[in-house]
C-alpha cells in the first residue's frame, strides 16, 4: 500500500522536474513559436480544469481518458496551423489523427462516451485503488489526487508526449527527406498493432460475456477467463506495448528535423513509458486476483515483447 502512494508522489515530483528540465534545456523558441507555446499552454490547463471539475460534479473520474485520444489531435494541429503548415508537420498531424481516430473508435464501442458527454464508462481501477488505499477514501484527499495525478499528471503527459512536432519547427535544418516517410511507415504499422490487438481483446470481451449471459459452456480462454492467443501470446499488452512505440516513433520526427538523437522532447515518451509499465503492473495485479491462472501467464509470456518460452495454457 505505502509503495503504491509513494510512486504516485514520485510520479507526480518527476513530472514537474521534467517539465522544468524540458523548459530549460536548449528551449530556444523564435517569437511567434513561444507566442504559440504559450497558447497551447492555455488549452492544457483549460482541458485539465474541464476534466478535473466534470469529474468532481459527476464522480465520474474517467474524463481524461475520454479526450485522452482527442487532446494531441488538437495539440499537434494547433502547432501546425501557426507554423503555416509545415510540411513535416503536416505529416506529423496526419499520423496523430489517423492514432486518435482509430482510439476513438475503439473507446466508444467500450461504452467510454455517452449523449451526456459527462457519462460514461468509468475506469474500474479507480474503485480498486480505493479499496487498496483507504486514505482515498476521503473526499478531500481523493479529489486532491484526482486534480493532481488523473487531471494534472495525465493531461500534462499527453501535452508533452505530443511536443516533438513543436521541436520539428523550432530546431528544423533538414527539409523532409526518406527518413521521415520511413518513420511514418513504422507509426502506421504501430497503428495497425494496436488495432489488431484491440480487435483481438474486444471480440474475446464481447463473445464471453455473451457465452456468459447465455449460460453457454466456457472453454478455453474463456474459461481462463482472459485472452492468450494472437498478439496475445507473445505480450500480455500487446496495445499498450504498441501505443508506447507509436510515441516513441513519433519523436524520431524531432530527430530527422534537427539532427540530434536527444533533445527536451524526448521526456514525453519516456514518462509515458514509465506511465505504462505501472499501470499494467497495477492492472495485472487485479488480474492476478480474478483469474487463477494469469499467474502462469505472467511466468510463460512478456509483460510487452518477447516470445512465448512455455505452453501459457498449462494451469
Amino acid at each position: 500500500m505505502l509503495k503504491k502512494v509513494f510512486f504516485l508522489i514520485f510520479s507526480l515530483l518527476i513530472f514537474i522536474i521534467a517539465v522544468r528540465f524540458s523548459i530549460f534545456f536548449e528551449f530556444q523558441l523564435n517569437g511567434i513559436q513561444l507566442d504559440t507555446f504559450k497558447n497551447s499552454l492555455i488549452i492544457y490547463s483549460a482541458l485539465t480544469l474541464l476534466c478535473f471539475f466534470i469529474g468532481e460534479l459527476t464522480k465520474n473520474y474517467s474524463q481524461v481518458d475520454k479526450i485522452w485520444s482527442i487532446a494531441p489531435i488538437i495539440y499537434v494541429w494547433f502547432f501546425t496551423i501557426y507554423s503555416e503548415f509545415n510540411f513535416r508537420m503536416v505529416l506529423m498531424s496526419f499520423l496523430v489523427t489517423i492514432w486518435g481516430i482509430r482510439l476513438t473508435y475503439n473507446f466508444s464501442r467500450k461504452n467510454g462516451y455517452s449523449i451526456y458527454f459527462w457519462k460514461g464508462e468509468e475506469d474500474y481501477r479507480w474503485k480498486i485503488l480505493k479499496h487498496r488505499i483507504p486514505i482515498f477514501n476521503s473526499k478531500h484527499i481523493w479529489s486532491l489526487f484526482n486534480l493532481t495525478f488523473i487531471c494534472f499528471y495525465q493531461m500534462g503527459l499527453i501535452f508533452l508526449f505530443c511536443l516533438p512536432i513543436l521541436v520539428a519547427w523550432q530546431g528544423e535544418v533538414n527539409p523532409i527527406s526518406i527518413y521521415d516517410w520511413i518513420i511514418a511507415f513504422l507509426m502506421i504499422l504501430f497503428i495497425i498493432t494496436e488495432s489488431i490487438a484491440d480487435n483481438q481483446q474486444y471480440d474475446f470481451q464481447s463473445s464471453k460475456h455473451k457465452k456468459i449471459k447465455n449460460n453457454k459452456p466456457l472453454d478455453g480462454d474463456f474459461k481462463k477467463g482472459f485472452i492468450s492467443t494472437g498478439l496475445w501470446k507473445f505480450s500480455r499488452h500487446p496495445n499498450f506495448f504498441s501505443e508506447q512505440l507509436i510515441w516513441v516513433t513519433f519523436y524520431l520526427f524531432s530527430i530527422s528535423a534537427t539532427e540530434k538523437f536527444f533533445n527536451w522532447s524526448i521526456i514525453g515518451c519516456i514518462l509515458l513509458i514509465i506511465l505504462f509499465y505501472n499501470s499494467a503492473k497495477f492492472t495485472e495485479s487485479i488480474s492476478e486476483q480474478k483469474y487463477p491462472s494469469y499467474k502462469t501467464y505472467k511466468e510463460n509470456v512478456p509483460m510487452f515483447i518477447g516470445f512465448k518460452i512455455k505452453n501459457p495454457t498449462r494451469s
